[in-house]
């Protein structure tokens, strides 16, 4: 059939596995670090980042919606959720968003401070190579990143808890033009035998 087909590179650029949120991470050394990582999740993630639009066209005669040269990008509402299954006090911190750590005790506030706000890494495994060493992976990262989705815990008879999150990412008046994410894609490459 002439147009049941996919591309002959697929399983070179398909993104695998769940992937997994860190409080750090370097695109050029690709390497996870234990500590970064924020918490283990159920059912994946889920990554939006929506633009929103102006039509300075919408009110002129005989202009047609839509029109290219009268289209203006405002801003993007960028959100990150999922549900954790494990956490620890930053966790819970990072979840409850405006609040306080001092040792095991998490104290919410009623104000947002700078240092609520966070940069937050997805990562993935990406390409037909994804061994420990040289491994592909997709990689969003997340600029001024809060907690807007609340703290909630649902927990189940013999089972274990859940935690949802929703982290909005944010732009920042020291940076007005940046906007708050990032996307990175590296295919993997051959390991050598003796790696």
């Amino acid at each position: 059939m002439k147009y049941t087909k996919i591309p002959e590179t697929a399983f070179q650029n398909i993104q695998l596995n769940a992937g997994v949120l860190l409080s750090a991470f370097n695109p050029e050394s690709a390497t996870v670090a234990n500590e970064s990582i924020i918490g283990a999740t159920t059912g994946g993630v889920n990554f939006t980042a929506t633009p929103t639009f102006s039509d300075y066209g919408e009110d002129i005669d005989n202009c047609p919606k839509n029109m290219k040269e009268l289209k203006k990008l405002d801003a993007w509402e960028i959100s990150m959720s999922g549900t954790y299954v494990t956490v620890d006090a930053n966790a819970v911190k990072s979840l409850v968003g405006a609040a306080d750590v001092s040792g095991n005790k998490i104290t919410p506030r009623n104000d947002v401070l700078l240092s609520d706000f966070t940069d937050i890494w997805w990562v993935g495994d990406y390409s037909d190579k994804n061994g420990e060493t040289n491994g592909g992976f997709v990689a969003i990262h997340m600029m001024n990143a809060l907690s807007t989705g609340g703290f909630a815990i649902q927990s189940s008879d013999n089972g274990k808890g859940n935690f949802a999150f929703t982290y909005t990412a944010h732009y920042s008046m020291n940076a007005q033009e940046t906007v708050p994410f990032e996307v990175y894609v590296k295919a993997g490459t051959a390991e050598s035998p003796t790696q």
